[in-house]
């Protein structure tokens, strides 16, 4: 079985604190790096691009690596906005409402905090989606 490259500590930290301050979020692996759930969907997916591999995620950015990437879910206007707003976004093709980004040193976790708990929201039941507190522009 191939070795995968783990996420860094640091960037699995971080994300791990937005991901599990929602309610009834769930970490577990996924098939390549890790994923946080909300029931059984995915809102957020954080990966290691390492020497190509994965290599559909590797071909989807253009790089070989090491990259750290994150996918999420979005919706309307803004998911439009991401997917054609080139890097550090990408467009996944697996499915037309998930968005890419590559976190790199000067990702701003304000913005990647936000961006998880929109995509939280996007699956999330309402009963939960109303326990989060959030600005009056991100709804």
């Amino acid at each position: 079985m191939r070795e995968h490259s783990a996420v860094g500590t640091e960037i699995l930290t971080k994300m791990r604190a937005v991901c599990l301050s929602l309610p009834e979020a769930v970490e577990e692996p996924a098939w390549v790096g890790t994923r946080w759930r909300i029931r059984t969907r995915t809102f957020a997916h954080v990966l290691t691009i390492n020497d190509g591999w994965p290599p559909s995620y590797a071909r989807r950015v253009g790089s070989p690596g090491p990259l750290t990437l994150m996918t999420f879910e979005s919706s309307g206007d803004e998911l439009h906005a991401l997917r054609s707003l080139g890097s550090p976004f990408f467009s996944p093709p697996w499915r037309p409402t998930v968005v890419g980004m590559i976190i790199d040193a000067a990702a701003d976790w304000a913005e990647i905090a936000e961006l998880v708990t929109e995509s939280y929201c996007v699956l999330a039941p309402a009963k939960l989606i109303k326990l989060i507190t959030r600005r009056p522009s991100d709804r």
